[in-house]
């Protein structure tokens, strides 16, 4: 089974167009979620992690431009790749302005199409891992040993740690000072790419403060951002 290179989010009301894309994005190795409109979009963006999103700029209902301008106002990173039959420098610039990474004119050669998903795809995957940390890591008079799954607390108690307890931590260290969405939590430790809840999150990271924090009523580690997820800070 090829392994998954990333997800896309694919946003093309061309149907031909849009098949034929997700055909050739599959058998790249990416996943791809389909959505025909704005409003599927935006509603995709709600409930899913992407690495990418390819969108068309003319759609029904709501277009791309108002998509990668709700996307950036609402803080999402998420690199764009904007598709458009208008062609003019002042049709770019607005596309590149209202927040897309790259602008492709149609018709496009498919082969550098795809290439420039995989180049926008790989800077995005770099940029989401900040530091590379090795097997152990201290923090706080804590210690996280991540082969082992386990730690020795502050307070000199050993913690066994789950595989996914280990992942949300690596996650949240090698990501230091940033704030990690649960979007992105969701995906790199449970694999969601659609999810019901975080709930789950939000356990895990009461149980690292009851851990590793020495006044978890306070937290100075681990840290909630309202409505957009979970920041680690030394």
């Amino acid at each position: 089974m090829q392994e998954n290179k990333g997800n896309i989010l694919l946003v093309d009301d061309e149907e031909n167009l849009h098949d034929t894309l997700k055909l050739n994005l599959e058998l790249e190795g990416y996943e791809v979620t389909s959505a025909f409109n704005g409003t599927q979009a935006l509603k995709a963006i709600a409930n899913g992690y992407f690495d990418l999103v390819v969108l068309d700029v003319m759609m029904p209902e709501v277009d791309g431009i108002t998509v990668a301008e709700t996307m950036r106002v609402n803080n999402l990173d998420t690199p764009i790749l904007m598709l458009s039959a208008r062609n003019s420098s002042a049709d770019k610039v607005l596309g590149l302005r209202k927040g897309a990474d790259d602008y492709l004119t149609k018709p496009f050669n498919l082969e550098e199409l795809i290439l420039r998903v995989e180049k926008l795809i790989t800077k995005n995957q770099k940029i989401q891992v900040r530091e590379n940390i090795g097997d152990t890591y201290s923090f706080g008079g804590n210690t996280i040993d991540f082969k082992a799954q386990s730690a020795t607390t502050f307070n000199g108690e050993t913690v066994e740690l789950s595989k996914k307890e280990t992942m949300l931590l690596k996650l949240l260290i090698e990501n230091k000072g940033e704030v990690v969405t649960r979007e992105k939590i969701l995906q790199v430790v449970w694999g969601y790419n659609i999810f019901p809840t975080t709930r789950t999150i939000d356990n895990f990271i009461l149980n690292f403060r009851k851990n590793f924090e020495q006044d978890n009523r306070n937290p100075k580690h681990f840290q909630s951002v309202r409505s957009v997820g979970y920041k680690y800070s030394e």
